[in-house]
């Protein structure tokens, strides 16, 4: 952790798409003072293509910083230090990133592998003695994030995880409404997740390495979204699978998963997470005096939403600059999130997640205490 005076902060625009900068200007403050508080110093573990949008989203951030690298890839570790003006003494590759214990210049360690991935690297990095965080899903199932979540209360790190969309405004503005009773009680939940995934030979429709397939992908969102929308946990599951290409779909990889979830209050969802359907992501929030409406609801943005009263005109924002300010708030000053983004909230989705697992292979009703 370290302060520097000279790391000015960024405008509200920062973090604004910049196709939306006009419709923004009039609400950026005309002076900014320079940001004096600490700074989270970060590695990312992994460098594919999402990493490269992390990474690029920090250089607009104001209180965490990109300081290093971990790949098994040596021509991206010197790509990554030209490109992102990161010291080789801060680079390291899959057999030796365990030294990271012995570098004082990284606060944490963010893990962006293959989902199958993530128990044994996040374990390391706590080992390490650095705060760990995990891209979504946290683990393949409930056990091995518990083993997580252990491994880093053990080592008195804490664990987050890539949950960007707990800090999206459109969606926090419907939390506040729904909160406030503004939708009245709460009757039925939406979210449909799915688009018609590629290359049959990348790491997704890899059972072994994804630990499934459009649920532990795509679908984790309608999970979470659930969640934190209703503001409940499901009491009840039921799910279907539907298969159309099992050569591309192998065992194990899910290409459509219906699923429904039943609520202590008496309200229902249903939701739906596909990899060969498009145009799905849309989330919708019903109650006795109102509803809500996001769609887009969960991808890069520009995130959109309504209500019955009309359309919401929330900030416009990169995701990933927002959520790694926010990392740096929680890692380093203690701030709680409206919706949290700990390893013990990810559990809960792992649960859900192998419930609705057994639910569809069982054809059985799968009841859930969280």
């Amino acid at each position: 952790m370290q302060t520097r005076r000279d790391f000015l902060q960024k405008i509200t625009g920062s973090v604004i798409a910049t196709s939306l900068l006009p419709r923004m200007a009039q609400a950026l403050p005309l002076t900014t003072r320079p940001y004096e508080g600490p700074v989270l110093r970060v590695a990312i573990l992994g460098l594919g293509s999402y990493a490269t949008r992390v990474a690029d989203a920090m250089q607009s951030c104001t209180k965490a910083k990109l300081v290093g690298a971990i790949s098994g890839t040596p021509a991206k570790l010197t790509a990554w230090q030209a490109k992102y003006n990161i010291p080789a003494k801060n680079c390291y590759n899959y057999e030796t990133f365990d030294q990271v214990k012995d570098n004082p210049d990284i606060d944490a360690v963010y893990v962006i592998t293959p989902n199958a991935l993530h128990h044994d690297q996040i374990i390391r990095v706590a080992k390490a003695g650095k705060h760990a965080i995990s891209e979504k899903p946290m683990a393949v199932n409930a056990k091995e994030g518990q083993e997580m979540v252990d491994a880093c209360k053990q080592a008195g790190v804490k664990l987050l995880v890539g949950y960007r969309m707990h800090f999206e405004p459109h969606t926090l503005e419907i939390i506040r409404q729904r909160k406030a009773n503004q939708y009245g009680k709460i009757t039925f939940f939406q979210g449909l997740c799915g688009f018609r995934i590629g290359d049959p030979a990348q790491w997704r429709l890899n059972h072994a390495l994804a630990g499934g397939g459009s649920m532990m992908d795509i679908g984790i969102y309608a999970v979470n979204g659930a969640r934190y929308m209703t503001g409940e946990e499901p009491s009840w599951i039921t799910a279907q699978e539907t298969k159309t290409d099992p050569v591309k779909f192998k065992e194990g990889v899910d290409e459509t998963i219906q699923f429904q979830f039943g609520f202590p209050s008496g309200a229902t969802a249903s939701c739906l997470s596909s990899y060969n359907m498009n145009f799905l992501d849309r989330f919708f929030l019903d109650g006795t005096d109102g509803y809500a409406e996001l769609w887009p609801s969960t991808g890069y943005g520009p995130i959109k939403g309504r209500t019955n009263k009309g359309e919401l005109d929330q900030p416009i924002v990169v995701h990933q600059t927002l959520q790694m300010d926010e990392f740096a708030d929680i890692l380093l000053e203690g701030h709680q999130p409206v919706v949290p983004v700990d390893g013990e909230e990810a559990i809960k989705d792992l649960k859900i997640i192998d419930a609705i697992y057994l639910a569809a292979r069982t054809g059985q009703k799968i009841a859930l205490n969280l």
